[in-house]
């Protein structure tokens, strides 16, 4: 269901298609949600999911801290009013000029998961607080890390004992179990070779940080923020997530406009659509068909059938879904618009600067309701 704000934005069929459109208050009432079922823990939204100012702006207000991946995401958050204590610079492979930016800007919290990092960190971000990310199982999830970013348990736990002899303080183990997990168990599975790294490495009451990941349902239910709490567990530790898609997905609808609908005898039964919004205008994350949004057509209902949704570009891999069953008014036609719902993570921060000339995704937020 969709916020009245959204609502009554969407109302106005004559705007120019594609956008985003988000309304921060969905937003916050999501980042109220999590505090409730994780209660005592530091929130830090992954900026990443969406950078919009006036995201950013209404969770400082709420009183979020921030998971920044570069220096640029650091200043947005800066920007927006965040103090620079409560941003983590969470990607362990910034480098060493990106590792002195965040620290000139006021950083003090650093991820790490190599020894070459961490030389980096203590030559460029002195005395600075250190977190290792652990690998850990992330089946379950949309997007697996593929063993991109995370040290092993026993060289996470000699990471952390490394940190004295450079000037920099071990605080916990960090850990990330994939984008759109579902499996609360998971996690249970993460805090537990966490706590064993951290209690390797000799340290007190740690930080224990979970990362992000936690599911939204899109095309069907996921459990409940409370079902990863109780996952989780209770422990001695400072307990911190980094939530990006959970807080922000539902506050944005992508609308797009239809360019055409057609049959096409001998290659498929079924309806294409072409969309003016595909794979490089913000649906990044229909690539492998790994989130399946809901779909729907205001103004056009009746009888439907099932169609093939593709994108406007002549890239042959910009076709949404090919697997995920999508079904459209058998009246659909070119003009009509598309809403793609729960869009507010992962779309406009994704979208090219122009492939084909298409330019970026433009981004509309709703007016603040009294």
């Amino acid at each position: 269901m969709l916020s009245d704000a959204l609502e009554n934005f969407l109302a106005d069929r004559g705007r120019p298609t594609p956008f985003l459109v988000l309304d921060p208050a969905v937003v916050v009432d999501r980042y109220a949600a999590l505090a409730a079922a994780f209660p005592g823990a530091e929130i830090l939204y992954a900026v990443k999911a969406c950078p919009h100012p006036a995201v950013l702006r209404a969770l400082v207000a709420a009183g979020a801290g921030f998971d920044a991946a570069s220096p640029a995401e650091v200043a947005l958050c800066t920007d927006a009013g965040a103090a620079p204590e409560r941003i983590c610079a969470g990607n362990p492979v910034r480098g060493a000029s990106a590792t002195a930016a965040c620290h000139t800007a006021g950083v003090r919290r650093f991820v790490t998961d190599s020894p070459e990092d961490l030389d980096e960190i203590a030559a460029h971000a002195p005395g600075s607080d250190v977190l290792v990310r652990v690998l850990v199982d992330d089946s379950g999830s949309a997007t697996p890390f593929s063993g991109k970013f995370g040290a092993t348990p026993a060289a996470a736990v000699d990471l952390l004992r490394a940190c004295a002899s450079r000037g920099l303080v071990a605080t916990g183990v960090t850990f990330h179990a994939g984008s759109q997990q579902t499996r609360p168990a998971t996690y249970a599975a993460g805090v537990a070779t966490a706590l064993e790294v951290a209690r390797e490495a000799g340290l007190h009451r740690p930080v224990l940080d979970i990362g992000g990941g936690l599911p939204v349902a899109y095309r069907s239910e996921v459990p409940g923020f409370a079902e990863f709490a109780a996952a989780v567990g209770e422990h001695d530790v400072r307990l911190v997530l980094e939530p990006g898609r959970a807080l922000v997905a539902e506050a944005g609808v992508l609308r797009t406009s239809v360019l055409r609908v057609s049959r096409r005898p001998g290659v498929d039964h079924r309806r294409w659509v072409y969309l003016d919004a595909g794979r490089y205008q913000g649906l990044a994350e229909t690539e492998n068909e790994a989130i399946g949004y809901p779909l729907r057509t205001p103004g056009r209902d009746g009888p439907a059938g099932p169609v093939v949704p593709a994108g406007p570009t002549c890239d042959g891999d910009d076709v949404l879904y090919r697997r995920t069953p999508c079904s459209l008014p058998l009246s659909l036609r070119a003009g009509d618009h598309v809403d793609l719902l729960a869009a507010g993570a992962y779309t406009a921060s994704y979208a090219s600067v122009g492939f084909n000339g298409f330019g970026p995704l433009p981004v509309h937020v709703v007016p603040a309701q009294d």
